[in-house]
């Protein structure tokens, strides 16, 4: 069945997923392939202090991307979307939006982005014995009970961005278990909230006198492939304002973007992880077995069928890159050149690849913002050499990749040299490893492992929610998650693969030791930029 007919028979798929800057949707056909895209670009706001998308934005956001959608179906097939086979809704993780009664909500919606919760993370790790980062759920809910905050009382449903738009598509309080492991901890055996750590939350706001109790305002968990309900009546005419979008379609548990980038790249099976590098980093590491015990720089999230996974997540990447290389830009035009971005960036990315392996001493530190993993609240971007160091273009561009990927390979450093992680395969995806075999070799020295690149990787989380919607409704009988992806999406194509050499693997190693003893350097240029 051609792409066409596939829309025409309400056999295609769609996926949407609201990322921090742009809200993308993706259709599929029954082959898992994309046939149509559209698109929506938008941007948090500080509020009172606090980062937020208003109500108003995120609906506005939701269908104006579908329209889009629909639009390119118009234009490339002649045709109009009005059945689908099955939706699925995702959203960045994390955060803060609680609802009354009325499905009123009471402050707005606080996103992962915020950094207000230290106290209440800091109290709820201890209590828990387990890491609980500042942007999880709880540490909202419970900042707010520190804080005195009035509303916590009326709470009825709390919930992240995409439970929230689930909800209102499909009147589900539900929610996929790896976004839900992004609220309060998942027992794994279980594959449900932890029980303990629950009645140890209940029991420490008990005086407050709430008239809930932790699980009275949380959505059900569910797992990949478990039915979350079908878009209401409502739900259609809130998501196809042109009304044409008929009711009645399944749709797979709403994820979080870290699920929606392990179905992507076919990473939800023990002993795989995969690697996103862009304005931001983190890695997921799917583990046979818990870890020994809890690291602050080290989150413990789910798959979308529920297997613990060992996530680092760093707040700079590549951004420090960026400006560098429009800094050659700026040289460029002063020299009457014409300057090709694409050209520029894949010459400076391959010049790397001639620097030593230990970047001849040179370090930089791409801290744009603060680095929880290195316990920076702030940041100040930094490069630094001694006077009798190998400071040369090549170098200079080495240490600039490096540095992008540092604070990951000390995250992966304790995972893999303390706690012995064993990894058959790890796919890297995100602008980093856009300039073929660079990123990607660094990568691989930087964890001692092989690192796959796959062009499908590109398409992202809006086609890795479609997967999940895809299984939901393609699955045959006791098919799991992982064997759907291997056989009936990636089909045995497991990338471009390429191994770590031993020599930049001890380069590496070299460099990350200097670049740990430096990071009092960075910790001074923060202090003397506060002194300002």
């Amino acid at each position: 069945m051609d792409a066409k007919s596939t829309i025409v028979a309400g056999k295609a798929i769609l996926g949407i997923e609201f990322g921090s800057t742009r809200i993308k949707a993706v259709l599929i056909d029954q082959k898992n392939n994309p046939i149509a895209q559209g698109s929506h670009t938008w941007e948090n706001q500080l509020v009172d202090g606090l980062w937020t998308y208003s109500i108003d934005d995120i609906w506005a956001g939701l269908q104006d991307c579908y329209t889009h959608l629909n639009k390119e179906v118009r234009s490339q097939y002649g045709v109009e979307i009005e059945k689908l086979a099955s939706i699925g809704i995702s959203a960045m993780m994390h955060g803060y939006m609680a609802f009354n009664d009325k499905q009123e909500i009471l402050v707005p919606f606080r996103t992962w982005r915020n950094t207000n919760t230290g106290k209440a993370a800091a109290e709820l790790s201890e209590l828990f014995n387990f890491n609980v980062p500042l942007r999880w759920s709880i540490s909202h809910l419970y900042q707010c009970i520190l804080d005195g905050n009035n509303h916590v009382k009326d709470i009825d449903f709390l919930t992240t961005l995409a439970g929230y738009i689930h909800w209102q598509l499909t009147g589900e309080k539900v929610l996929g278990i790896g976004d839900a492991s992004g609220m309060i901890p998942i027992d794994p055996e279980t594959k449900d909230y932890d029980a303990t750590m629950v009645d140890k939350f209940n029991t420490l706001v008990a005086p407050k006198g709430y008239n809930w109790t932790l699980l009275d305002i949380l959505p059900k968990v569910l797992v990949a492939g478990e039915s979350a309900g079908t878009l209401t009546e409502e739900g259609a005419k809130r998501l196809d304002i042109s009304g044409r979008l008929q009711a009645g379609v399944p749709l797979c548990p709403p994820e979080g973007d870290a699920g929606t980038g392990m179905a992507a790249t076919n990473a939800v099976k023990q002993r795989t992880g995969n690697v996103s590098a862009g304005t931001s980093s983190f890695s997921m590491i799917v583990l046979e077995k818990n870890l020994s015990r809890p690291y602050k720089m080290i989150d413990i999230v789910t798959t979308p069928d529920g297997s613990p996974v060992a996530m680092v997540h760093c707040n700079n990447c590549t951004s420090e890159i960026n400006a560098w290389v429009n800094l050659f830009k700026q040289f460029e035009e002063l020299m009457g050149m014409t300057v090709d971005m694409n050209q520029l960036y894949t010459k400076l990315f391959t010049t790397a690849l001639d620097g030593d392996a230990d970047c001849g001493g040179l370090l930089s530190y791409n801290y744009v913002s603060g680095e929880p993993v290195t316990e920076l609240e702030d940041g100040r971007p930094l490069f630094v050499r001694a006077a009798n160091d190998k400071f040369s273009l090549a170098n200079f561009m080495r240490t600039q990749m490096y540095a992008a990927i540092g604070v990951l390979k000390i995250g992966n450093d304790v995972l893999f040299k303390e706690e012995k992680v064993n990894v058959d395969r790890i796919t890297g995806h995100g602008g980093y490893f856009t300039t073929k075999g660079v990123g990607q070799r660094f990568l691989a020295a930087a964890l001692n492992s092989p690192i796959s690149v796959m062009e499908t990787a590109g398409e992202g989380g809006a086609w890795g929610i479609a997967l999940l919607a895809s299984y939901l409704i393609n699955k045959e009988a006791g098919q799991d998650l992982a064997a759907f992806l291997d056989e009936k999406v990636f089909a045995g194509n497991t990338g471009t693969e390429l191994q770590p050499s031993p020599e930049d693997v001890a380069g590496f190693d070299t460099y990350i030791e200097s670049y740990k003893k430096g990071l009092e350097i960075e910790k001074a240029a923060v202090n003397y930029k506060d002194a300002h």
